[in-house]
């Protein structure tokens, strides 16, 4: 089944992984506070998480809302951190007040990852040049994915932006998979599909009840059955 598409979900705690799992998702991305669009997940979550499933699980660097790196230490310790406790997949991306990206902090933390694999997540959505910015990481290490809705507003608008890239996939900063995630419908997926993009992420579609409440098995079900259909 090498097509089948890759759906990842949001995960706070284990009761959202489980759930998740059971409604067909391939990976979890696992945060904290998603009145900030996501922070690094305690150490005790993720064990509580990485123990309760079996599938691949990326947890987030991001100790603040925004898309500045901030405290560049605190960041590579919660890296150590993550990783003394088995964490393996990583989440982050950083921009400059300019726009463009923080090449610093990504440093700092891939070396901290030591050859872990990482999403540059939706700050590629806020660059001021989406192009120079993947050129700008093509090379880094351990980088094999965009989380990206095409524009900052969410996928109904970054369509053509998404369309665009995935045509590029054998260029130089466009071999990365493109994970299409922000603001993202069922309606989207066919023509989404039909382009070649095999990985979608979602948030809130899995929580039919809101933030508040867990994830819906029947709800991630939905979507992986239209992504296999």
């Amino acid at each position: 089944m090498s097509n089948r598409a890759v759906l990842e979900v949001i995960a706070l705690d284990a009761e959202d992984a489980v759930a998740a799992q059971a409604g067909g998702a391939d990976r979890l991305e696992l945060v904290t506070d998603m009145a900030a669009d996501g922070l690094t997940p305690s150490r005790e979550t993720f064990a509580a998480v990485r123990s309760a499933v079996d599938i691949p699980l990326r947890v987030m660097l991001r100790m603040a809302d925004g898309f500045a790196a901030g405290d560049i230490e605190a960041l590579v310790g919660a890296a150590h951190a993550m990783r003394a406790e088995g964490a393996d997949e990583f989440v982050f991306g950083f921009l400059d007040a300019d726009g463009h990206p923080d090449l610093v902090a990504v440093e700092r933390l891939v070396a901290e990852l030591d050859g872990c694999r990482w999403t540059f997540h939706r700050a590629i959505d806020r660059a001021a040049d989406r192009d120079a910015l993947r050129k700008q990481l093509a090379d880094v290490p351990g980088l094999d994915a965009y989380l990206t809705a095409g524009s900052p507003a969410g996928v109904e608008t970054g369509v053509p932006t998404l369309l665009a890239e995935a045509a590029r996939s054998r260029e130089p900063g466009y071999e990365a998979q493109i994970l299409v995630g922000g603001g993202l419908h069922l309606h989207h997926l066919p023509v989404l599909r039909a382009a070649g993009i095999d990985a979608f992420h979602i948030g809130g579609a899995a929580r039919p009840r809101g933030w508040s409440a867990p994830v819906d098995a029947a709800a991630v079900r939905e979507w992986r059955e239209a992504l296999d259909g």
